[in-house]
């Protein structure tokens, strides 16, 4: 009984000594632990990101972090066949995997690029919106990437970020105004309560 209470015991400090740890070394979710990122996302849905992003026939979207592409094919399906769907992680396994998804499913409007959020390789205003869910807190400069997706979206776009509380890399509302202000965006609504939502950045014209 002493060893089964120990045992709990370490294992009830080490919970959130490890959440502490990731929080001060933000890094994206290595492509050997994918299943967090492929199970079911409670809040954050694929139809309320539907509903945040108000995707067109024929847009041009940009999805940083896409994983497994958990929203990644239904986005592509969203715009059609006139639009794209550029898909941008730090990791080649999580893109190609995508990849592979959208070849089983007939989707061919995804274009993926290797990278870092930090310096997105795109042209000043190239897309109509963009969207990064669970992501902007694996990146170390947050605030680099926020202004990086306000370069590269259109005036009048949209910026989506989605956050759902229990991720050791959470986002609090709050940190997404103070982001969105720096890079002079307005937060316009948000989607779903403070501890899992989507939040909807606009750019003005």
């Amino acid at each position: 009984m002493k060893r089964t209470a120990l045992l709990v015991a370490i294992v009830a400090a080490a919970i959130p000594a490890a959440a502490l740890w990731w929080r001060k070394n933000p890094s994206a979710c290595p492509y050997g632990q994918r299943f967090w990122v492929e199970a079911p996302h409670p809040l954050i849905t694929r139809d309320r990101l539907f509903e945040a992003l108000s995707p067109l026939a024929g847009e041009s979207l940009l999805e940083v972090g896409p994983g497994t592409g958990y929203y990644s094919l239904d986005a592509a399906e969203w715009v059609g066949p006139d639009g794209t769907l550029d898909i941008f992680d730090l990791q080649q396994d999580m893109l190609d995997h995508t990849m592979a998804r959208a070849a089983e499913r007939g989707v061919g409007n995804i274009r993926p690029t290797q990278g870092d959020a930090q310096e997105l390789p795109y042209e000043p205003a190239t897309f109509h919106g963009a969207f990064l869910i669970t992501t902007l807190g694996e990146i170390p400069d947050q605030s680099a990437a926020i202004h990086e997706l306000a370069r590269v979206v259109r005036p009048g776009g949209r910026i989506v970020v989605g956050e759902l509380m229990g991720d050791p890399h959470w986002v609090s509302p709050k940190s997404i105004q103070a982001h969105a202000d720096a890079a002079s965006l307005t937060v316009e609504r948000r989607l779903g309560p403070w501890f899992g939502s989507f939040t909807v950045l606009h750019k003005p014209y």
